[in-house]
């Protein structure tokens, strides 16, 4: 694992998105990472149908969904917002 990009053990819904919003940093600058509750599905075989339920998905699902998200940040792979989308 790269040192240099944190993943802070903290996530929020964001049900205009309906996706689970997480930060990493990098050399001290916040990145917004954010992952589809299409993609939380597909990643883990669950169904979801609340925002609890995203979470949790979430959270059993978290140390892969932060290595999906610091291979796209060391290749740069943001969106036009400044975000990175983690897609498997």
């Amino acid at each position: 694992m790269n040192q240099s990009i944190l993943f802070p053990d903290m996530q929020e819904w964001n049900a205009e998105l309906k996706a689970v919003t997480f930060p990493a940093q990098q050399s001290g600058a916040l990145i917004e990472c954010i992952v589809s509750v299409d993609e939380l599905m597909k990643l883990s075989g669950m169904t979801i149908n609340s925002e609890q339920e995203a979470l949790a998905v979430f959270a059993s699902v978290r140390f892969d969904l932060e290595e999906l998200a610091e291979e796209l940040i060391e290749d740069e792979a943001f969106n036009q917002f400044g975000q990175i989308e983690v897609m498997s």
